[in-house]
């Protein structure tokens, strides 16, 4: 016998991975647009590579299949 989980617990957790796609949505865009002079660009391939981690825990989140 599963239990099922609350209504509340199942949206809070597809509005966190909204949430988490968003924000790495937009550390991405910012990262890959920043000024070519600027002191992080020979980081930004990290910091764009942690913003498809988030994006992917994210999505993961949108997608998981409430019971």
């Amino acid at each position: 016998m599963s239990e099922e989980k609350p209504i509340g617990l199942a949206i809070a957790e597809k509005f966190f991975g909204l949430i988490l796609v968003l924000i790495g949505a937009i550390t991405a865009y910012i990262t890959y647009n920043n000024p070519p002079g600027d002191i992080v660009a020979p980081f930004s391939s990290i910091f764009i590579a942690g913003s498809f981690i988030i994006i992917a825990i994210g999505t993961l989140l949108i997608l998981a299949k409430a019971e």
